[in-house]
C-alpha cells in the first residue's frame, strides 16, 4: 500500500513519532516533519520495516527536501520522573518547538496525544505505514536515537547498546545482571523480569 501525502491538502501539515518508547536505556526521541505537497519516494515507509542502510538513505533525502524538520529528546531520569508516555508527548512537542514555522495541523503516530498549543492534529494508529510526514518523522527519530545509542556506546560499552540501542534482549538484561545499572538506564522500568532484585546504585 503506497504511503497517502498528506491529510489536509491545504494545510501546513507536520507528522510526528517517537523511537524508543520501548526501552530500558536511553532517551525517547521523537521526530516532526512537514514535507513539500509533491514529495515522493518509492522507499519511503515505517522506519521498522527498512533495513539501517535504507533508513540512513532517506534520512539525507528527508533532511534535505523537508519544508521544515526537527528531532528531540527526553532523558532517562527524566523520563522517570513524567512516565514514558508523558515523556513521548514532550519529546514531540519539543520536535515541534523546534520547526522553524509552526503547522497548522499536525498527524501523530499512535492513538493518544496531548494537546500543542491551539494546533489541531489527528492520531493515526500505525501511521508510520500510512502517511509519509508520520513515516519521515520515524525514520529522523530512530536514525538519531540509534546515533545517540551508539555514543552511549562507547561510554558503557558493557551493555552492548550499538547492537540493542537500549532495548530489553536478553542479552541486555544478562548485562544488567552482571553490571548494575548506568546512569542511561530507566529506574521506572522493569529492567529484570518480575522476582529478580536488582541492586540499584
Amino acid at each position: 500500500m503506497s504511503l497517502l501525502p498528506f491529510y489536509h491538502p491545504d494545510l501546513l501539515e507536520a507528522g510526528c513519532d517517537e523511537a524508543g518508547r520501548g526501552c530500558l536505556a536511553g532517551p525517547v526521541f521523537a521526530a516532526a516533519v512537514v514535507l513539500p505537497k509533491d514529495f515522493g519516494h518509492p522507499m519511503l515507509n515505517d522506519s521498522k520495516q527498512l533495513s539501517e542502510n535504507q533508513r540512513l538513505a532517506l534520512r539525507s533525502v528527508i533532511e534535505q527536501e523537508s519544508v521544515v524538520w526537527s528531532v528531540a529528546w527526553v532523558d532517562a531520569p527524566e523520563i522517570d520522573r513524567v512516565n514514558i508516555l508523558k515523556a513521548s508527548f514532550l519529546a514531540m512537542h519539543r520536535a515541534l518547538d523546534g520547526l522553524r514555522q509552526r503547522p497548522e495541523f499536525i498527524l501523530v503516530d499512535g492513538n493518544r496525544f496531548s494537546q500543542y498549543a491551539a494546533v489541531p492534529h489527528l492520531c493515526v494508529v500505525k501511521g508510520d505505514g500510512k502517511y509519509a510526514s508520520i513515516a519521515a518523522a520515524s525514520i529522523l527519530a530512530k536514525t538519531a536515537r540509534d546515533e545517540y545509542m551508539h555514543r552511549l556506546h562507547e561510554e558503557c560499552p558493557q551493555y552492548d547498546w550499538r547492537a540493542n540501542k537500549g532495548y530489553p534482549t536478553e542479552a541486555h538484561r544478562a548485562a544488567i545482571r552482571r553490571h548494575g545499572i548506568s546512569p542511561y538506564h530507566r529506574r521506572s522500568f522493569q529492567l529484570l523480569p518480575h522476582g529478580e532484585q536488582l541492586e540499584l546504585f
